[in-house]
């Protein structure tokens, strides 16, 4: 879909590979960026009705970084379908990547609002809330990811992140120890944030 990048992660492994796969098809159906965009322009205005058409072209301005036509693409798949996920978590992504942090805030919760458990959602409102220095609210986010995905290492290492910025550096220097045995490149990232307090 799109590069939604927090620290040293991505947007978690499942959907990182689910987007990694939706991205080399969507690539490999057209020989150039231009090609595609203007082929799906071309399904959207055959059927101005079709949510996902507008989805896909949205997903293929966001991958050129044209995210303002990202977003409307977005927003018009919503008109037509209120209730398509990948359209709402996208918005969230694309003004995630416009460092609009506020407004990826809204989007997320909204789509956390659908479905409250999920780890993955519960990730991306704690990368918007940590980009605004909200750091108790964001840990409590991770700290649910957690709760639902218990190896989630990128979860933990933001939640890390956020104890030290809250002063909790023994609760943070204990996610260190587990990462070492987890992850030891977000340990090693971890020791430098660590070092610096």
């Amino acid at each position: 879909m799109i590069h939604y990048q927090i620290q040293h992660s991505k947007v978690g492994i499942a959907r990182f590979f689910a987007l990694m796969l939706l991205a080399l098809t969507l690539m490999t159906s057209c020989s150039r960026p231009s090609d595609e965009t203007k082929n799906l322009q071309q399904q959207v205005w055959k059927n101005p009705q079709d949510a996902g058409a507008y989805l896909r072209l949205g997903n293929a301005f966001a991958r050129n970084q044209r995210y303002n036509e990202a977003s409307e693409a977005y927003k018009r798949a919503l008109a037509i379908n209120p209730q398509l996920d990948d359209a709402l978590h996208s918005l969230g992504a694309v003004a995630f990547n416009q460092k609009n942090y506020g407004e990826a805030e809204k989007f997320f919760q909204k789509h956390l609002e659908r479905s409250p458990k999920d780890s993955l959602r519960l990730y991306d409102l704690g990368n918007a809330l940590m980009q605004q220095n909200q750091f108790e609210k964001a840990a409590k986010c991770y700290s649910g990811a957690i709760e639902n995905s218990r190896s989630f290492s990128e979860a933990h290492y933001n939640l890390a992140v956020c104890y030290i910025r809250t002063g909790r550096k023994k609760e943070a220097q204990a996610i260190y120890q587990w990462l070492l045995e987890k992850n030891n490149y977000l340990a090693v990232s971890l020791q430098n944030h660590l070092k610096k307090e």
